[in-house]
């Protein structure tokens, strides 16, 4: 039986297109949006993932990558409400100098080497 891959991050961090092209990979895995909750743990409550990812990016590059009208109080607010996540997540991604492939690649290759 394949894992359960949870994804949780601010916005623009890339949550849906990884989920997208995990699951294009043959992997099983949830979208969570962490960053939209009060409830620390909502992560868990929702999914309950074998394996958690976090995908961080900077306030600079998510108002790049969706030109994004928020301010650095609303993103660091998003961080605040996925600290829960960030520490319990299995891996730790910064995303803000890899390209999709090379996000998916390490998340397959940490996966891979949990089996």
């Amino acid at each position: 039986m394949k894992p359960v891959i949870g994804i949780v991050g601010p916005c623009a961090a890339g949550k849906t297109t990884l989920v997208h092209r995990l699951r294009q990979a043959g992997y099983e895995s949830r979208h969570i949006a962490q960053e939209h909750s009060y409830v620390a743990d909502m992560w868990k409550r929702l999914v309950n993932p074998d394996i958690l990812v976090y995908l961080h990016v900077s306030y600079p590059f998510t108002k790049s990558r969706r030109k994004m009208d928020w301010t650095e109080e609303e993103y660091k607010e998003q961080l605040h409400r996925l600290r829960n996540a960030r520490q319990n997540a299995n891996l730790c991604v910064d995303t803000d100098s890899l390209s999709p492939q090379e996000i998916l690649d390490l998340v397959i290759q940490f996966v891979d080497r949990q089996k």
